[in-house]
């Protein structure tokens, strides 16, 4: 069962927040009690996200503001510390599919776009929020993946090379920042249904017919349910984590049985070694 107490009251903002994955989140981790920091770039998104976390009793603040632009992240997390008192922890959420099709037929700049929002984005926001985390001797950043981090995606080459690129860092962040009392991981959430499953039927062939396969089975399921989500991540931002960082996490793992152990180094790392 969720320990909804141990993120009572946190102060947690989450990127891509007006859709998807980031809404989702946004949602679930209100109801348990979070004041929740909703940063988007669509008003109109943002404006229904809060909207439906108000009518269910939760708390959040609207934040319009484009990850791609360091300054407008930095202002971003000093108005969430302004307004919240305390910033507990950052979920970077935020992120575009890119090009669809073989790589050599690819727009170099729809290819450099992806990374712009998809890896950069993420550096911007994890700046902005880590010299106060530091200071505090306490946070947690949490990196949202997805397919192409642990294994190859074909036709999909940007949006796997900067998701990859984000286990890479979140290992590398979290070996410095070990001695701070701060936290780095990364959590893979599994399919779900989203505006990119679409987006991966309307490519067609150029997707190719395995991703058309899994995408279309997502529409029809729905994916992984929302509650799995959101417990992963409640329990990666609260204290019950605080041994774990420098991990990539699935929502499938078997990971509740990490709050009481201790990880070697290698295990869920970028190479995914586990224990048997």
């Amino acid at each position: 069962m969720l320990q909804t107490s141990s993120i009572q009251d946190s102060g947690i903002l989450i990127t891509g927040a007006g859709r998807g994955i980031g809404k989702r989140l946004a949602i679930g981790l209100a109801q348990l009690g979070a004041r929740v920091g909703l940063l988007a770039r669509s008003k109109a998104e943002l404006d229904l996200a809060a909207l439906e976390i108000e009518h269910a009793g939760g708390t959040s603040l609207r934040i319009r503001a484009d990850v791609r632009d360091y300054e407008q992240t930095a202002a971003a997390i000093d108005r969430m510390r302004a307004h919240f008192g305390r910033l507990d922890a950052v979920i970077c959420a935020a992120a575009i599919q890119g090009p669809i099709g073989p790589f050599a037929e690819s727009d170099p700049k729809a290819w450099a776009e992806t990374i712009d929002t998809n890896l950069i984005g993420v550096m911007h926001t994890c700046r902005a929020a880590l010299p106060g985390m530091l200071a505090a001797k306490q946070g947690k950043l949490l990196l949202i993946t997805g397919g192409g981090a642990t294994k190859p995606r074909p036709n999909f080459t940007a949006y796997a090379a900067a998701k990859t690129a984000l286990v890479r860092f979140a290992e590398s962040l979290a070996d410095e920042v070990a001695e701070h009392n701060v936290q780095v991981n990364c959590m893979a959430p599994g399919a779900a249904y989203t505006s990119m499953t679409d987006e991966i039927l309307r490519a067609g062939e150029g997707a190719g017919w395995r991703e058309q396969e899994d995408a279309q089975q997502v529409r029809q399921s729905g994916g992984i349910v929302p509650e799995k989500q959101i417990q992963l991540v409640a329990f990666l931002i609260s204290e019950r984590s605080n041994h774990i960082s420098g991990k990539l996490i699935h929502v499938s793992d078997d990971w509740k049985r990490l709050e009481k152990e201790s990880l070697s180094p290698e295990a869920y790392t970028l190479r995914r070694i586990q224990r048997a």
